[in-house]
């Protein structure tokens, strides 16, 4: 129940999220007007009120010492009971005024010119979509923007890094900087990128988990009490060792099984580029046990959505941890999906594969591919990747079989890499 407190300006504009977790307050003065709390600080007028057999969360405003004070929170909070008690909805009347509010430089408004302009042809639209959603909008999107202050983002991007969420909260961070860059020009009281000097989480150290021997054996069994997509989408990770998103958004177009090739459209690939994938003869088998879905171009279609890929990683990787646990009897440091690409990259290398193909298998234009060498270095590296999916599947196959680890595997044209 939310504590009820006699408010004035002074007590609003001091008023703190508990614990880091959203909090309401109740105005003593005008039953059913609250001030809600988020946890970046930010201070939202609501009216909690029964409205035609239902509890209706009511949004007055933002608090704001000139623009909207509590003075004027109670007189419309007053004026909106009254609709109600009369038998009156003010749901739509709210909607049209908050509409009207957005168009007058609140961040929503500016989000929706710079969602046109700006974010839709990115190839990373929908997750740039997904950040505003989630973290930026509800905190800040009701704000004037050039009203926001670093303070406000600086709050914002530690209470999700707070909230064990620091490489999120960095890219927070980076996407209301890349929004103001954009907004500046149209914000004419706004002298400077309030993002600018905003306080960033430090970057997390970089991951070095793999996967051992026993572990690899251990999670592609467990993959087998699955059903669609994870069975075979596993599997596909273990093989082939491509990004999480290319695999289970892939669309079935995408692979020729006579030609044994996968080919990820530049739009789809994160670096921008295609990259051809040839398959093995364990990952061919496996896309051929994938069953079509009707009305779906997708290889693993979401449940209930046939245009997007599938979803709900969190919740599989976890049941697969707790599998993998099980099987081996023994608490095992955590490991995440994106693990598998480095797993499978430190596999092929003591394979004696070199790095020039486990980078192209990896789609990776970086280290012995960056700079002036990826300028000139054409080579596509086709049949050293397909050598190499080869012999990494046959190392796989080992692997579950529970063989003993042998020397260096001898890679078919390893001369030419």
């Amino acid at each position: 129940m939310a504590e009820v407190v006699g408010l004035t300006d002074a007590k609003v504009r001091g008023l703190k999220a508990a614990a880091g977790n959203r909090t309401e307050i109740s105005d003593a003065i005008v039953p059913g007007l609250r001030v809600r709390v988020g946890t970046s600080g930010t201070k939202t007028f609501i009216v909690r009120k029964r409205v035609g057999g239902r509890v209706k969360n009511l949004t007055l405003g933002r608090f704001h010492e000139t623009r909207f004070t509590l003075a004027d929170a109670r007189k419309k909070a007053r004026a909106i009971l009254s609709d109600i008690e009369a038998g009156g909805d003010p749901t739509p009347k709210l909607k049209n005024e908050n509409r009207g509010k957005a168009t007058s430089g609140s961040v929503s408004a500016l989000w929706q010119s710079y969602l046109k302009a700006e974010v839709a042809a990115k190839r990373s639209a929908r997750e740039i979509e997904r950040i505003f959603d989630r973290y930026i909008l509800p905190e800040l999107g009701d704000r004037l923007a050039d009203t926001i202050t670093r303070g406000d983002i600086t709050r914002l991007v530690d209470q999700i890094a707070e909230n064990g969420s620091p490489v999120m909260a960095r890219a927070v961070r980076a996407q209301i900087s890349a929004f103001y860059s954009w907004a500046m020009p149209r914000l004419d009281r706004l002298q400077s990128n309030p993002a600018r000097y905003a306080g960033r989480p430090p970057a997390p150290k970089a991951r070095e988990r793999t996967l051992t021997d026993d572990e690899l054996r251990a999670l592609w069994k467990a993959t087998d009490a699955e059903g669609f997509p994870w069975r075979a989408g596993i599997k596909l990770l273990i093989l082939t060792g491509q990004r999480r998103e290319e695999v289970f958004g892939a669309d079935r177009a995408e692979f020729d099984l006579q030609e044994r090739m996968w080919i990820i459209p530049a739009t789809r690939a994160k670096n921008g580029v295609e990259h051809l994938v040839p398959l093995s003869s364990q990952a061919v088998a496996i896309l051929e046990t994938v069953p079509e879905i009707a009305g779906s171009a997708k290889l693993f279609p979401a449940r209930g959505n046939n245009d997007n890929g599938a979803s709900g990683f969190s919740k599989v990787t976890a049941k697969l941890r707790k599998a993998v646990e099980a099987s081996l009897g023994e608490h095992i440091n955590d490991w995440r999906l994106h693990d598998l690409r480095r797993t499978m990259a430190t596999g092929m290398q003591r394979l004696g594969i070199k790095l020039q193909a486990v980078e192209s298998v990896l789609n990776h234009v970086s280290g012995s591919r960056a700079g002036i060498v990826g300028v000139y270095q054409r080579h596509d590296y086709l049949e050293e990747k397909r050598h190499a999916l080869e012999a990494w599947a046959a190392e796989v196959d080992r692997v579950v079989s529970g063989g003993p680890r042998g020397n260096v595997v001898e890679i078919k044209g390893a001369a030419h890499v």
